[in-house]
Parts: C-alpha cells; structure tokens; sequence
C-alpha cells in the first residue's frame, strides 16, 4: 500500500476537489481499536476541516477501517455542515468572539493587515480554509482537536456583520458603527 506525501507536517494535507472549489485539510488522523473475541479490531477515525476561502466552512467526522475510508466519510461530512462566516475586508473578523464546547474554550480576536494567522493547530486549519488573513486566537482548556474545532466553530458562528445587527435592530449601519473621520464604509458579507 502506497502512502501519499503529507504537506505542511501535522494535519497539512490540502487538496481541491471535483472543480467545486473546495479546499480540505486533515486536521486528526486517529488509530482506534474495538476488542472483540479474536483480539483487536483496529479502525482509523479523521477530522477534517472544509473550506471555499471566501467565508464558508465546514468540519466533519468519519471512522473506517481503512485511512482513505475515513477520510472520505469526513470530508462528505464536513460539507454538508458549512457555515457561513462574515468577514471584514475579506482578511479577519468584525469583532472578537469567545467560543465554548465540552472542555474546550477559545478567544479569537480580530487582527490588523499583516498580522497574519496566530493561532494553534486545529485552529489554523479552521481559519486557513475559511480564508481569514488576520486573526488572533488562543485555546483554553481541551487541547483535544474534536472539541477545539467544535469550540471555533461555536465562536464563529457568534460572529456577526454590522449589517446583520443593524438589520436586526431596525437601524442603519452608520448607527451601529457611529460615525468616524475619514473612513469609507464598504459592503461585506
């Protein structure tokens, strides 16, 4: 059985699927077994992270006896379950957000131009496929990948664009934002 090559070490695998540009990163690749009358059965459980690059996202689970298997069921997964999150310029976060699931707590913080992505293995690959730029993110608590994506997933769905709340409340974005000297206002999603 041959093995592909693995880029960028630790959950670094990226590849772009059937034109739908999608971009998926194996985040955990985890060995498991199930005893049973003859001895182990061994089986292999995968995390992987879905992304467009544009502010749509998506994580997923699977569990096979073979690696390939695995993957494939995760990433069928995390497809169906992407979100969309708004971005501000297209680079980071409109504002900061804390995310919470089981044990696994995360800060993520919105960035200037340049700063890049500081955050922590799961993490990254959550942002990288997501498309932000410029974010700053801490993990408190689990450092289990399962519950530090779900945690980044729960605070990315907190996340919300000034239009979105202004839409909400009946005002105008200018209102939610105030009034600033010199700023030009643009459309995000």
């Amino acid at each position: 059985m041959a093995r592909e090559p693995r880029d960028g070490g630790r959950g670094g695998r990226e590849r772009d699927r059937d034109g739908d540009d999608l971009i998926d990163k194996l985040v955990t690749i985890n060995r498991v077994a199930k005893v049973v009358k003859g001895g182990r059965r061994f089986a292999f459980a995968a995390l992987v992270v879905v992304g467009d690059q544009k502010g749509r996202v998506g994580y997923g689970a699977g569990k096979a006896r073979e690696v390939p298997e695995a993957i494939r069921k995760a990433t069928e997964r995390a497809k169906r379950t992407m979100i969309r999150v708004p971005m501000k310029e297209g680079r980071t976060l409109h504002h900061d957000a804390t995310g919470h699931y089981g044990a696994g707590n995360v800060i993520l913080r919105s960035a200037e131009a340049g700063t890049g992505i500081i955050a922590g293995g799961p993490m990254r690959a959550v942002f990288e496929t997501l498309g932000i730029g410029d974010v700053v993110a801490k993990s408190l608590g689990s450092r289990n990948p399962h519950n530090m994506v779900k945690a980044t997933f729960n605070a990315l769905e907190r996340c919300a664009s000034p239009r979105s709340v202004a839409n909400r409340r009946g005002k105008k974005v200018s209102d939610i934002l105030g009034k600033r000297e010199g700023v030009v206002e643009t459309a995000d999603v």
